[in-house]
């Protein structure tokens, strides 16, 4: 395998890929912009390195972003040589794996996503499986047991520079705060081979339901267990709990872990309700997950303050962007209605920028009468001692500031972007 690993085809797919994804410096502090220089003059002996085995991986960079729940995540991001051979590493390793995949795993595999892992979920539960046993791995990525997962992958990798290679990046020390930390356990997320790697570990949680016929959906560390009664979800509950701690090596956070029905279950985001239909009882539809909804209207709020220094039109594009990723997202649930009052508040939002950035009451009087207001009125309104987001609100703007111009200075209508 090392042959194939290092052969200059994968080398070039790996490059690409690391260079595509851009992403931040490591230890090293070199940037993936000078990334094709040193492959070119030091390529060569890279390769020689890593099919001699003396390929010296460099530490990791331990980077702290913040989560949705306040809480923070650690990132290790290794150098950008590293990275590129991480990922030729995975492109090797990829297509030895992924044929032992199971169906119901949805994460970070080819032709499979998050919204295939939603679809399972909802047709399990409308097929009369609805008491879920929903298990949280307690920091998952930072409990894998490296010994575990070598003796894994060793059963179908005998290749010795190879296995010798993987070893090195699991146990590269991760730099936090000037200090460098050894690393015995864990998969650092950030790295091109952490998805794959949590695949092959949690394959075997996998097999296990497979072979106890159980309905489950999985995507990456997530999984949920789906049954017809509570007496069966709590047996199988205990019973995977002891198999995650006794042959995987993984500990499970109990207070978030336990016995759900639908409307109190919640999978990457999505959340389920009744749907009230007739001839529907007990069926259940998608909705976006409350604290989805309050993200999502937290960053728009952001990027609709007045005091941000950008130009209209780049306030336009970057809510554009936001707009975009959300709703092609969460369009399998439904989302129309809240989308209605949340587009009524962001385009008040959007006037009162405008009100905010004509700033003096001779400018705000002029452009009122350039949008068509008759010279008395736009006079009293340019004096006017309402707040600005009263304004916004107010007859005198929404008639003017039309969603029309909106539209001509690139505003994407959310609801008319949800329906297309």
């Amino acid at each position: 395998m090392i042959k194939q690993l290092t052969s200059k085809k994968n080398l070039n797919a790996a490059y690409r890929q690391v260079y595509r994804n851009k992403g931040a410096a490591g230890v090293d502090e070199v940037q993936v912009t000078e990334l094709k220089s040193i492959l070119k003059t030091h390529g060569k002996q890279y390769t020689e390195q890593i099919e001699r085995e003396s390929y010296q991986v460099s530490p990791i960079l331990g980077v702290e972003i913040p989560k949705s729940n306040g809480k923070k995540r650690l990132l290790g991001i290794p150098t950008v040589v590293d990275r590129v051979i991480q990922q030729a590493l995975q492109q090797a390793l990829q297509p030895v794996f992924e044929p032992s995949f199971h169906k119901h795993s949805y994460g970070f595999r080819p032709k499979r996503n998050a919204h295939g892992a939603i679809a399972q979920s909802l047709d399990n539960i409308n097929s009369g499986y609805q008491y879920i046993v929903d298990i949280d791995l307690k920091s998952f990525f930072d409990e894998v047991e490296h010994y575990v997962l070598l003796e894994l992958i060793y059963k179908k990798v005998k290749c010795k520079p190879t296995m010798k290679l993987l070893r090195s990046f699991l146990r590269a020390p991760i730099l936090i705060d000037g200090k460098l930390h050894k690393r015995r356990k864990g998969v650092p997320q950030g790295s091109p081979l952490s998805p794959l790697l949590s695949n092959i570990q949690l394959n075997e949680l996998d097999k296990e339901l497979e072979k106890r016929g159980h309905r489950y959906v999985r995507y990456a560390d997530d999984f949920s267990i789906y049954v017809k009664s509570k007496k069966s979800a709590k047996r199988v509950g205990n019973s995977i709990y002891k198999f995650l701690r006794d042959k995987l090596q993984l500990p499970i956070n109990r207070e978030k872990s336990g016995v759900r029905r639908p409307s109190a279950f919640q999978v990457l985001g999505f959340g389920f309700v009744p749907t009230y239909k007739k001839g529907e009882k007990g069926k259940y539809q998608l909705v976006a997950g409350s604290s989805k909804w309050k993200e999502f209207k937290g960053k728009l709020k952001h990027l609709t303050k007045k005091t941000i220094p950008a130009s209209f039109e780049e306030r336009i594009q970057r809510i554009n962007l936001l707009i975009r990723g959300w709703i092609n997202y969460f369009k399998p649930a439904s989302i129309q209605g809240k989308l209605k009052k949340l587009e009524e508040w962001l385009r008040n939002r959007l006037r009162y920028c405008i009100w905010h950035h004509w700033k003096k009451p001779e400018r705000k009087r002029k452009n009122l009468i350039r949008l068509g207001i008759n010279p008395d009125h736009a006079y009293a309104w340019s004096r006017t001692r309402m707040g600005g987001w009263a304004v916004a609100k107010s007859p005198i703007l929404r008639t003017t500031i039309t969603v029309e111009r909106l539209k001509m200075k690139g505003y994407v209508s959310l609801i008319e972007y949800y329906n297309r």
